[in-house]
């Protein structure tokens, strides 16, 4: 037993029988042999089991103790224990929580092996250059030349301490005071200077944070999923950007009907056709005149005030779309007759009554008017029934009679009204009449005021407001100049295919010669009044209506 116990404490594999093993190639194992020892921080922890060489390298194979684990990082290299050559396995078991080196794996990483024979090699190199140094060192200073120079020097140097003691003297209290000036702006900043060290801390970690590597070793977080997004954005440039290319092919090759519209002729001829008709009807929406009214009438009998606002779409000369809301304190009227059995001895056995029921409502109007000479006729809906009216136009158009059958199914009789107005002032009209002349219970008689804009009031009115669609001024008079002045429509620009270029004569021809048609026409001599009249500042409501035509 008590041979036992010392050979266990003697040997030096003692304690490695259960261990693992693991190797590693080192350069030189000169003063290794077999069961040297394997140390980490000075504490052994397995022997060397055998030495080979495998591949022109020295295969070293360590047997670890069981308890002692080594990572993937552990590193391996041979230290001297003394001066006479005796060397043993040195180790670094490597980082915690990385994985670990399995039985029969190798330590990959080596540490540097410093020898005895490298250090002296490393004296023998110091030793020389400090002869040589001596020897400039005694060239330097045995001479005579040298030995001034050293006087020289060390006179320089006690004067230069005498001048720095001096200076010290004097300037003691300004340097202690300099220095508690500084402790004191220390201490008192010490809490914010703590402050900005945490914040550059937490910005720090930030910055490390967007800009670290996943396990792929690719930039993870915000900076990573940044980059994606650039990566999937020119992706899609470059899909959209070969698509755009194919389109453009497509279009040279005549395919598709962008292609067919730059290559086919007849398809040309057609958008020519379109092109036209569009035009016409735009044309038409620029000569459409505005026309806006604001109307009180009072009612004598009713002792009440009726309001009107109407709207005048009129898109040429003898036509026009009128669009008004009434206000009328009477309200909407419904009659109705009620046919009444009755066995009261005291009453008829059979009589009618007729009950008239009034709401107070907002009245509408919506009616389409023809003019022929000096009558316009009018038919649609009437103060929310369906009626017609007749107006005369006398004076230039200054002096109208209107009237209007409507009313048709509020009560027995229809509601016809009878109306002269006249503008005394350009755009103020002075207007009477009677309404309900068919029925003698609700006749009634009014006379009121009424202020009629066109497009050329509207902008003296409001010159902050653009020029409207329907300006006459501007648009009728000034389009037919601008086109003889051109010579070319606007909308065809110079293109180089020649099929397009046929096409925008052809529209610039065509426009020319409604311009000379509009030109050639006469004007009526109402028109020539109205045209005088609008220059010196009175009506405007006919020449405008002359430029509509």
């Amino acid at each position: 037993m008590a041979l036992f116990f010392g050979y266990r404490f003697v040997s030096r594999s003692a304690g490695t029988s259960e261990g693992y093993t693991v190797w590693a190639n080192l350069p030189d194992v000169s003063g290794v042999a077999p069961h040297s020892r394997v140390m980490i921080s000075g504490v052994q922890v397995g022997v060397v089991e055998r030495i080979g060489l495998v591949d022109g390298k020295a295969r070293v194979d360590i047997r670890m103790k069981p308890e002692i684990p080594l990572h993937e990082d552990a590193t391996v290299g041979k230290r001297a224990t003394s001066f006479i050559g005796e060397y043993f396995i040195v180790l670094t078991p490597g980082t915690e929580g990385t994985a670990t080196i399995p039985p029969g794996g190798q330590i990959q990483r080596l540490i540097e092996d410093v020898s005895l024979e490298s250090l002296q090699v490393q004296l023998k190199d110091i030793l020389v250059d400090v002869k040589d140094v001596t020897k400039s060192v005694r060239a330097s200073i045995g001479s005579d030349q040298g030995q001034k120079r050293i006087e020289t020097i060390l006179a320089n140097l006690a004067e230069l301490t005498e001048t720095l003691a001096a200076t010290v003297k004097e300037n003691r209290a300004t340097v202690r005071e300099t220095l508690d000036s500084v402790r004191a702006i220390t201490t008192a900043a010490a809490p914010e200077l703590k402050e900005i060290l945490a914040n550059i801390k937490e910005v720090t970690q930030e910055v490390r944070n967007v800009t670290a590597k996943g396990s792929d070793d690719r930039p993870s977080g915000e900076l990573r999923r940044s980059l994606e997004r650039v990566d999937r954005a020119s992706e899609s440039l470059e899909s959209l950007l070969g698509h755009a290319d194919r389109i453009a092919a497509r279009i040279d090759e005549g395919k598709g009907t962008l292609g067919k519209l730059t290559k086919d002729e007849a398809l040309i001829n057609e958008v020519e056709g379109v092109a036209e008709g569009v035009g016409e009807f735009v044309k038409g929406v620029k000569r459409t005149q505005t026309v806006v009214a604001l109307r009180g009438d009072y009612n004598f009998l009713a002792n009440t005030v009726k309001s009107y606002v109407s709207l005048r779409l009129q898109p040429a000369e003898d036509k026009y779309y009128l669009v008004e809301l009434i206000n009328d304190p009477r309200g909407k009227v419904d009659i109705q007759q009620i046919d009444v059995d009755t066995t009261n001895p005291n009453d008829p056995p059979h009589y009618r009554e007729i009950r008239t029921a009034t709401t107070n409502a907002f009245r509408f109007s919506f009616q389409f008017a023809k003019r022929l000479g000096p009558f316009t006729g009018r038919f649609g809906i009437r103060e929310s029934t369906g009626g017609i009216g007749l107006d005369l136009h006398l004076l230039d158009d200054r002096l109208e009679v209107s009237q209007d059958l409507f009313g048709f199914g509020e009560q027995i009789t229809p509601r016809w009204r009878l109306a002269l107005q006249y503008e005394f002032v350009r755009t103020l009209w002075l207007m009477g009449g009677v309404d309900n002349v068919l029925s003698d219970d609700r006749r009634d008689y009014f006379f009121g005021l009424m202020l009629r804009f066109n497009d050329q009031d509207l902008k003296s009115v409001l010159p902050f407001t653009p020029a409207l669609p329907g300006a006459r001024g501007a648009s009728t008079l000034g389009a037919p100049a601008t086109r003889r002045r051109t010579g070319r429509s606007k909308a065809w620009p110079r293109s180089p295919d020649p099929s397009r270029r046929r096409l925008a004569t052809r529209v610039s021809t065509q426009t020319a010669r409604r311009a000379t048609r509009r030109r050639s026409t006469p004007r009526s001599p109402r028109c020539v009044a109205a045209h005088r009249r609008a220059r010196s500042g009175s009506s405007g409501s006919s020449h405008s209506r002359c430029l509509a035509g």
